[in-house]
C-alpha cells in the first residue's frame, strides 16, 4: 500500500513530537540519533514547502500589480491624464 502524503502541518506536528522525546530522558542514544535525522528530514521538507508557498505568493503579488498597473494606466487615458492623483476641491 503507498504511503499517504504528508502535509506541512503533519510534518509540524511530528516535529513537536519528535522534540518532546529528544527532550525526555527515555530516549536511547540510537533513538535519539534516528529521530535526529527524521526530524532533520521533516524540516528539510517543511523548508521547501515555505519557499514553494513563498514563491506562489510572490507571483501571485506580481500579476495584482501588473494587473492594478494596467487599471491605472487604463483610468489615466479614459481620463485624460486627470486619474486619480488629481487634487480635489
Amino acid at each position: 500500500m503507498a504511503k499517504k502524503k504528508k502535509t506541512y502541518e503533519e510534518a509540524l506536528k511530528r516535529i513537536d513530537e519528535i522534540t518532546a522525546l529528544l527532550e525526555g530522558e527515555e530516549v536511547s542514544l540510537e533513538e535519539s540519533i534516528e529521530l535526529y535525522k527524521e526530524g532533520a528530514e521533516l524540516i528539510a521538507f517543511c523548508a521547501d514547502k515555505l519557499k514553494a508557498a513563498e514563491q506562489q505568493v510572490m507571483l501571485l503579488v506580481k500579476k495584482t500589480m501588473l494587473l492594478l498597473k494596467r487599471a491605472l494606466l487604463r483610468r489615466r487615458k479614459n481620463d485624460g491624464c486627470k486619474g486619480i492623483f488629481q487634487r480635489k476641491g
